[in-house]
């Protein structure tokens, strides 16, 4: 039987229960309903249209690109930094950790501004570029950078206090065994660490998709060229286009919701479910 000290009156637990039950009908469903009646409004034929519509086309090859490039490399990043901070003792660690979490307190619009300052045409390295015909802002190449800094927490924090709580004796026990570095990391640190990463890896991907601030200080709004899909919604919702607005969000909700069934899996997986 359970302790009385813990138990709760049931007056409680359904007063809890409906406040939580309200809270996601009004912030998570209610809203998700909308985008979608919103998206169908005009038909299913509109829909399609949008969808298919060059800039919109653009707009996702765009994200999806940007996407592919910035997770492998925060992986690279995360897994790297994670495994130097958990099984390492070396000067300034505690600065890179430090310096993992700033994008979290920085803004996202700050961080574009910064790179503005930095490889714009009257910044540090504008003149340079120029001179090169390089274009970094208002480029494919500004908008992976300000996404790689927004996003590069993700897979690290996920990892570093995983790997710190593994220890480090299975690895030392590799390594006595004649197992090189690289074989240690293949078959003792990847499988150990693996949910842990596919987890970082989703929540960076969902950030990467969605991300707008800083997107928008270093894209430029060229509509078909570096519209994102985030600023393409807002480029047909200041053209009153709420039908095609709702219909390009629906594909991000769609995405969002494809990122929460694979978090549940991997928390479900982690938890050692059966």
């Amino acid at each position: 039987m359970q302790p009385r000290a813990t138990r709760d009156p049931a007056w409680a637990r359904w007063l809890l229960t409906a406040v939580a039950l309200m809270f996601l009908l009004f912030f998570l469903v209610l809203p998700l309903a909308v985008v979608f009646s919103q998206a169908l409004e005009k038909g299913v034929g509109h829909y399609l249209a949008t969808i298919r519509e060059p800039n919109a086309l653009e707009a996702i090859k765009l994200t999806l690109l940007t996407v592919a490039i910035v997770v492998p490399a925060n992986v690279a990043f995360g897994v790297a930094a994670a495994w130097a901070i958990a099984k390492f003792k070396f000067p300034g660690k505690s600065v890179l950790t430090t310096l993992i979490d700033l994008p979290f307190a920085v803004s996202p619009v700050i961080a574009g501004l910064i790179y503005v300052l930095v490889f714009g045409a009257h910044g540090w390295f504008g003149p340079w570029l120029i001179a090169h015909d390089l274009k970094v802002i208002f480029a494919v190449p500004g908008i992976v950078l300000a996404t790689a800094f927004v996003t590069c927490p993700f897979v690290a924090r996920e990892l570093i206090p995983l790997m710190q709580a593994q220890g480090t004796d299975e690895e030392s026990s590799a390594v006595t065994l004649g197992a090189n570095g690289w074989q240690t990391f293949l078959r003792v640190t990847l499988p150990n660490i693996k949910w842990g990463l596919f987890y970082g890896v989703i929540l960076c991907n969902a950030r990467a998709m969605g991300e707008f601030g800083a997107v928008s200080v270093v894209s430029g709004h060229i509509r078909g060229v570096t519209n994102t899909m985030p600023l393409h919604v807002e480029i047909l919702y200041n053209e009153y286009n709420i039908a095609g607005a709702f219909a390009v969000a629906s594909l991000l909700a769609l995405l969002a919701l494809a990122t929460l069934v694979l978090k549940s899996v991997v928390e479900w997986r982690q938890a050692g479910v059966p």
